[in-house]
């Protein structure tokens, strides 16, 4: 790996992201049609410093707010979703630490994080009863090291990780996150994700049989859920920055197609597809849902930066909601605009080897990560009744 730079402030990490994402657009549609997959961008990613920017400036991070971070990920996603997506379980697993590590812990991990390295992840499991259904195994052996057993599915990052958070339950079917290193005995990871959409985060699948892993690299996560938290939270922002990030990228995209190939329909009378005022007032609509989106994101890292400076329970709440509340619009704002493109474009957009498609097929992947029918439930209960959303890691 080639030198890392150490990001110094919230200022620094815009700067250095709004770069790699100019540079990542250029390939994006390239690498999307012949799913060639990331390597040297992440490498380029990992070099850059901005994997680190949410290490704690007592570790000699640049420790930024959660603006700073939402706003990397749409930087990085309306350049490219898959690139943008495979190090949001890296920043959710840095959180883990700064929540639940011990000191040792921190210092060795963050050091880590410092230097370059990737946290993936091994979380979700196909087959079970529902999402939070942990089936893998963390046996605890007489010398007080553990051995990981089990199978993870859509384990974005994994593929391209230096350490693998695996989510397992412990003797006590407590759950545990174990950070294992990518080449541990008995760790496979599979490159089998056949995706219409995020074609290149490769979310496969790991594979754990007999993985040895010493008691230190192994943090409580069921203790994360005891008190006021921000997990969720911070995990479901990165989200909706993504599909922000998708929709203002496909909007981004349309607005050039239109401009320069698109022909205006001959009963308009007029010379370019821009001159259009039906055209016209359909990007209006668009942009202001996509406004909007920006808007409610900008508002939901507010809100987390805040309860992170106050942490009770009615401020984790009032976060959980201005989250959720972000993620629903950005959800609709990214699969509508990815969709319109099409509307606005013309048939020429549908020519396969100009990769407009992946937009939609992105954004469509993307928002099925968790099922915002249920968070806006939780919004209304909260605003109707006052009632607080439960602490189980995707509010």
């Amino acid at each position: 790996m080639s030198a890392v730079h150490v990001i110094a402030d919230d200022s620094e990490a815009l700067a250095v992201a709004a770069e790699l994402a100019a540079e990542f657009r250029k390939e994006a549609a390239e690498r999307d049609v012949r799913r060639r997959l990331p390597h040297a961008e992440l490498e380029r990613l990992s070099a850059s410093g901005l994997p680190a920017v949410s290490v704690p400036a007592e570790f000699g991070g640049a420790d930024v707010g959660a603006g700073t971070l939402a706003e990397i990920f749409r930087l990085l996603a309306a350049a490219d979703a898959s690139i943008a997506q495979i190090p949001q379980s890296h920043f959710v697993y840095v959180n883990v630490l700064r929540r639940q590590g011990t000191h040792a812990q921190q210092r060795f991990f963050f050091g880590e994080v410092l230097r370059g390295r990737r946290f993936g992840n091994a979380q979700s499991e196909a087959g079970t009863k529902h999402v939070q259904d942990i089936r893998t195994r963390l046996a605890r052996r007489p010398d007080g090291s553990y051995v990981l057993d089990g199978v993870k599915h859509y384990s974005t990052g994994a593929l391209f990780a230096h350490w693998i958070p695996v989510l397992a339950r412990a003797d006590d079917d407590t759950l545990h996150v174990a950070y294992v290193p990518h080449d541990a005995p008995g760790l496979t990871v599979v490159d089998d994700w056949d995706g219409m959409g995020q074609r290149t985060t490769a979310s496969g699948t790991v594979r754990l049989e007999g993985v040895p892993v010493p008691a230190d690299r192994v943090v409580p996560h069921h203790l994360t859920f005891e008190g006021p938290q921000l997990h969720g939270a911070v995990a479901q922002l990165l989200h909706a920055a993504i599909d922000v990030g998708i929709a203002s990228g496909a909007l981004a995209e349309a607005v050039e197609v239109v401009r320069t190939k698109s022909r205006p329909w001959f009963e308009s009378g007029l010379e370019t597809a821009a001159e259009d005022p039906l055209l016209i007032q359909r990007f209006g609509e668009l942009a202001i849902r996509v406004r909007a989106a920006e808007a409610l994101l900008r508002e939901a890292a507010r809100s987390v930066d805040a309860a992170r400076d106050d942490l009770t329970d009615g401020s984790a709440a009032e976060a959980s909601i201005a989250v959720a509340t972000a993620k629903v619009t950005a959800g609709e704002a990214a699969v509508e605009v990815g969709s319109a493109l099409f509307e606005v474009a013309g048939t020429r957009s549908a020519l396969d080897s100009l990769g407009l498609h992946r937009h939609w097929r992105d954004a469509r992947t993307h928002t099925l990560h968790d099922p915002v029918r249920w968070k806006v439930q939780h919004i209304g209960r909260y605003v109707l009744n006052g009632t607080r959303p439960p602490r189980h890691g995707l509010l």
